[in-house]
């Protein structure tokens, strides 16, 4: 089984929302993948309220996609992470290059970036959408 890790801030809502979903069309593509998420500034999130963010929740219930009630709370990226995962996505470049080049600069350059901006700058429909189809596409390249 190979692995994806979806990296965001906090852990909470782009990361959650795209790891779940990863999973989802995995199981339905049949592939060999399965992917986790954490946070690279886990301290920003201190305000999140509950495991998970009620954005990436009604996004994932609307694809059909139904959490537990026992959902983890976000995790903190650390070294051994990036050494044990297949694939590193980070997914805002603006954003996470530099906490990247902050906390694990021999990393910076070895993982990919997307670019979907938080809510403080893309609204949730927006930014959820955009992470679906950056999903999408990377599900269709590894059948």
């Amino acid at each position: 089984m190979q692995t994806i890790l979806f990296l965001c801030t906090g852990n909470y809502y782009r990361s959650r929302f795209a790891e779940h979903l990863f999973n989802h069309l995995a199981e339905k593509q049949q592939l060999h993948w399965q992917a986790d998420s954490r946070a690279l500034a886990l301290e920003r999130g201190v305000n999140n309220i509950g495991a998970i963010s009620h954005y990436a929740k009604s996004a994932l219930a609307k694809r059909g996609i139904i959490l537990l009630d026992e959902e983890r709370f976000p995790q903190a990226a650390l070294l051994e992470d990036f050494q044990q995962f297949t694939k590193v996505i980070a997914i805002d470049e603006s954003e996470h290059r530099p906490l990247m080049a902050e906390r694990f600069p021999e990393w910076l350059d070895n993982i990919e970036y997307w670019l979907v901006h938080d809510i403080d700058k893309t609204g949730a429909e927006e930014a959820l959408g955009q992470i679906e189809i950056n999903v999408m596409g990377l599900a269709g390249g590894l059948v």
